[in-house]
């Protein structure tokens, strides 16, 4: 770049050229070139949280008399514009940075400070006239902006992901009601054991996804309680009362969510254990997710020689050898989400376990592994239940064939015949190849309509014995 292509910006480590246009300055500089190693910039619902801490304090500042009208003007227009995303490309910043997340919110500043200036038509980097320290920060410190920030955009990320997860409990749920009168062998240690419904089945996956929808919603009141104000430590160092009080009201005004200033600022400052309660949460719904897409893709399994029991919509060709092959790709994929989830719920953990004293410097690796979590589950919920959940067919001759050669009837068949007759005819199938049902039949032990009977949705779904 050219000197009439550059601004020259200082801080106190010297000073770097900055492209003409660009709305970041120095300290967004210094960590685009000190950090770069996830490949992943700052989660977008970060900055937008980001925008409402910001607007809150500069609407707290211009009520105290801190500036005038059109500088005020200026900066809450800006500010309006971060929370509503317009101001995402001007953050280059890599997610896993050093220093508590001071890069991200210097970035702010600077990004937001340079912006109020262009709305007033004056030179970016004129920073006499807009300071990204002496104005947009004002009253502030990362220590108290990036975690509340944080906790914004987490509620609103498990939001969007509790919707999703309410999309596939009622795709599970739509299969529980078309497959009721599917009657199926049960498994447990994947051997044979009892007869059950295809929609039963179908409905247990809607039930645990639903305790898992309950868990998201309640974990938001962890999230609420934030330590704006506090600044640094928790002591609310060089901020004044009345901006302390003033502010997190303004901020639960600006964002719909009901958030509270801390009663002990120090130990919201120093702590970050609801992060870690929230990500446990979230792991949750993953080893659920896990297990179902397990159980899809296993009764999905063959078609031929495999269970065979559910037919799974078919999204791509499977193999590059062999013709005709589709694989289940939606259920293996869900698996792969649960899996990066769960190993991000350890480097949240690790994170949360190593602050010192008054702080927790590993902020940004808890907002690049929670907020990731949270979008990944919630585009695997969707994807689950619009490309597999909703397009599952039952093969209601496999199911059938599967219940009357299956040693399972013969536990069917207990309260009518009795155990020990139940168990010769089990043995029997076992060595002659014949099914218990054929058994049945051929020695008059029951009629046609009273073994129809006895394996009737109706009667296998029955709450204990008749």
């Amino acid at each position: 770049m050219t000197e009439h292509e550059v601004r020259i910006e200082k801080d106190m480590l010297g000073s770097l050229p900055i492209p003409k246009d660009a709305l970041w300055g120095i300290h967004s500089a210094r960590a685009m070139e000190n950090f770069r190693l996830s490949g992943r910039r700052v989660h977008p619902a970060l900055l937008h949280a980001f925008g409402d801490v910001k607007l809150a304090a500069a609407r707290v500042n211009r009520r105290l008399q801190n500036w005038d009208a059109a500088l005020a003007d200026a900066l809450e227009r800006a500010c309006e514009e971060l929370r509503a995303g317009a101001l995402d490309a001007h953050f280059l910043l890599d997610a896993v940075q050093g220093g508590a997340g001071t890069s991200t919110n210097m970035a702010v500043n600077e990004v937001l400070a340079n912006r109020a200036l262009q709305i007033l038509g004056r030179p970016l980097g004129d920073y006499q006239f807009i300071h990204p320290l002496n104005h947009v920060n004002l009253h502030q410190s990362t220590n108290d902006c990036y975690p509340t920030a944080l906790r914004i955009a987490a509620i609103r990320q498990l939001r969007e992901l509790e919707r999703s997860v309410v999309e596939l409990m009622e795709a599970f749920q739509e299969k529980e009601r078309a497959f009721a009168d599917v009657v199926k062998v049960g498994r447990t240690q994947l051997q044979d054991a009892v007869l059950v419904t295809l929609g039963r089945e179908m409905g247990a996956y809607a039930e645990a996804l639903g305790r898992d929808r309950w868990r998201l919603y309640k974990c938001e009141e962890r999230l609420r309680v934030v330590n704006l104000g506090g600044t640094a430590v928790g002591t609310g160092l060089a901020a004044p009362r009345t901006y302390i009080f003033e502010v997190v009201d303004e901020l639960r005004g600006l964002c719909g969510i009901g958030v509270a200033r801390a009663e002990n600022l120090i130990e919201a400052t120093q702590n970050a254990d609801a992060f870690a309660e929230v990500m446990g949460l979230v792991k949750t719904l993953a080893v659920n997710l896990m297990k179902i897409a397990g159980d899809i893709r296993l009764l999905g399994s063959g078609p031929d020689a495999g269970l065979g029991e559910l037919r799974l919509p078919a999204r791509q060709a499977g193999s590059s050898i062999m013709p005709g092959k589709v694989n289940p790709v939606i259920p293996e994929a869900v698996c792969q989400c649960a899996m990066n989830v769960l190993a991000s719920d350890n480097a949240v953990t690790l994170a949360c376990a190593s602050g010192n004293l008054e702080l927790n410097p590993f902020l940004p690796v808890v907002a690049d592994h929670l907020l990731g979590s949270a979008d990944l589950l919630s585009r695997a919920c969707q994807m689950f239940a619009r490309h597999c959940i909703k397009g599952l067919e039952a093969d209601r001759q496999k199911c059938r064939s599967s219940v009357e050669g299956a040693t399972a009837l013969a536990t069917a068949l207990v309260d009518r015949l009795g155990y020990e007759k139940a168990q010769d005819l089990a043995a029997t199938a076992a060595a002659t190849g014949i099914s218990v049902a054929t058994l049945v039949l051929q020695h008059q032990l029951l009629t046609r309509e009273e073994l129809d009977a006895l394996i009737s949705p109706e009667a296998v779904m029955r709450l204990g014995s008749k």
